[in-house]
């Protein structure tokens, strides 16, 4: 099979300060049939595939931008069906690991989440999942009955179980992602005990009661429509886990639990984003 990245090229184009020089050079470049354009700091870069007039593109460019230099170069060869798996990596997280498939060699079974990057959210790359399994930990009792609502790709579920719960129930009104999520429960062999429902969280909630912990990495707004339904659905002492909260949101989410009864006993934050772990006063 040939190289899909054979003979493509890359330009480079520092368009200068000028006023208006910026947006002329990425107007030519899209006029002489570039798919898309990367700011590269004051540099403009996109690739051609091979064939592209590249005298007439640069003569384009030079056209509407007289002093814009301009660097071509040839493209490493890359086979992007493998090249994508250097951008997902292994992520500890309290006492377990979250990995890849391609990663997951020696390490301790008990201990990881073996993940398979596919349609559903959650491969531990981004920090909304990190953070609700360093919660997790703390709080999660052994034999416990553990609701994560919008759970994607079950990563959190899959947590719930490896960290002792007896129950899992992984919620998921996306039906693209229920077969992942299956995948990975039965892949990191917790089938047992993870039982996944493609449903509305808000309808299926009331019929999982009592759980002594619920997980909720949804968007935030998503997030204050569902805790009369939370509260109604937590056993006595139980704890549940918010997250998909921006940081500039915290004192606004904090000020709704406060007023809906909740009260803050954990936090987490990384990049922009914020986690917290809550009960019922």
């Amino acid at each position: 099979m040939p190289d899909p990245a054979a003979g493509w090229t890359s330009l480079r184009v520092e368009p200068g300060t000028a006023p208006g020089a910026r947006e002329a050079a990425l107007a030519a470049l899209f006029a002489a049939g570039a798919q898309g354009v990367h700011e590269d700091g004051p540099r403009l870069v996109t690739h051609f595939p091979p064939g592209a007039a590249l005298d007439a593109i640069r003569a384009a460019v030079a056209e509407a931008v007289p002093d814009a230099l301009m660097t071509v170069e040839p493209l490493p060869a890359v086979d992007w069906t493998e090249a994508w798996k250097a951008r997902i990596g292994a992520h500890a997280v309290g006492p377990l690991t979250i990995a890849p498939p391609w990663l997951a060699d020696g390490l301790d079974p008990a201990r990881a989440i073996i993940i398979e990057p596919g349609m559903a959210f959650g491969t531990g790359e981004h920090a909304t999942t990190r953070g609700v399994a360093r919660l997790l930990a703390p709080v999660l009792r052994p034999g416990a009955t553990v609701a994560d609502l919008g759970a994607g790709s079950a990563v959190l579920a899959i947590a719930a179980a490896k960290l002792g719960a007896a129950r899992v129930y992984a919620v998921e009104v996306d039906p693209d992602a229920i077969p992942d999520a299956e995948a990975n429960v039965r892949r990191n062999a917790v089938a047992d005990r993870v039982h996944v429902f493609e449903a509305d969280a808000e309808a299926l909630l009331p019929l999982l009661a009592p759980v002594e912990v619920i997980l909720a990495n949804i968007i935030s707004s998503v997030l204050v429509m569902l805790l009369p339904s939370m509260a109604a659905a937590l056993a006595p002492g139980g704890t549940a886990i918010l997250s998909g909260i921006l940081g500039e949101e915290r004192e606004g989410m904090l000020a709704t639990l406060e007023a809906g009864g909740w009260h803050m006993v954990a936090e987490d934050a990384e990049d922009l984003w914020w986690s917290v772990a809550v009960v019922r006063r």
